[in-house]
């Protein structure tokens, strides 16, 4: 290793370990502790507990009925309406159920919980057009009410774009709830199956085919959303006084 390639490794070394002092320096004392007691503890769980083989948790979720998934349909609507990573329950869907029954609860749990996410966000009184008071929010609005499932099935198309978000978006927004429903459910529908079957196949490696289908949708969702935009500045490019502030103040 030459000269500079080693002062450019320690300088980086360094670097890291002054960003780790500066970091535990701020953390409080019993926040540490309480840390290391956490990790302890997952590790110490982690090696005494037997854990269950991915066919006997499979088997277990057989002999419970046909009750349990219907209750893990309704816990999945009812946790996912927070900002709740919802993976582990798809993932935890594939595993118990299979991929058929799996991508089933998945799909509907996700597209039950987005819709009422929404309608708690319009109980609130929440709109757009009263958080900013711009023209080009309410044209935004407007374009939302007429094509308001385009921009919410490319999105949901996007693996990236977190999921809470885009309801309390479209709850503030004058989406119809119907349109949103549906491109709710169209959008998950490829993802969330790749992922039910990841959980599907969970006791081997992921496969390169599920890394491809995620990467799929997300560039359609992707191109439907450039589409949808730049359809929309098309329309509206030439009319006067687009991006014209309003001077009223905003009522928020």
């Amino acid at each position: 290793m030459t000269a500079p390639a080693i002062c450019n490794t320690t300088e980086t070394v360094h670097g890291i370990a002054t960003s780790l002092g500066a970091v535990a320096r701020q953390a409080s004392l019993p926040r540490i502790v309480g840390t290391v007691v956490g990790i302890t503890v997952l590790v110490v769980v982690a090696l005494l507990v037997p854990v269950p083989t991915a066919v006997e948790l499979r088997d277990w979720a057989k002999s419970l009925g046909a009750w349990f998934p219907l209750a893990f349909l309704l816990v999945h609507t009812v946790v996912t309406v927070p900002p709740f990573p919802r993976t582990a329950f798809t993932l935890a869907a594939g595993l118990l159920f299979g991929s058929v029954v799996g991508v089933f609860i998945a799909v509907v749990g996700s597209t039950a919980s987005a819709v009422i996410a929404m309608l708690l966000v319009r109980a609130t009184g929440w709109q757009l057009n009263s958080l900013v008071r711009r023209r080009a929010i309410n044209r935004l609005d407007e374009r939302l009410r007429e094509r308001g499932w385009l921009a919410i099935l490319s999105l949901r198309l996007i693996p990236v774009v977190p999921f809470a978000a885009i309801n309390y978006a479209a709850g503030a927004s004058g989406v119809r709830i119907l349109s949103f429903a549906w491109a709710t459910l169209a959008g998950l529908l490829p993802g969330t199956a790749a992922v039910v079957i990841l959980g599907d196949a969970f006791a081997g490696s992921g496969s390169p085919l599920l890394i491809l289908v995620s990467v799929c949708t997300g560039a359609l969702g992707l191109t439907g959303l450039v589409y949808e935009i730049r359809n929309y500045r098309r329309q509206h490019r030439r009319m006067p006084g687009y991006d014209d502030p309003v001077r009223e103040p905003a009522l928020i």
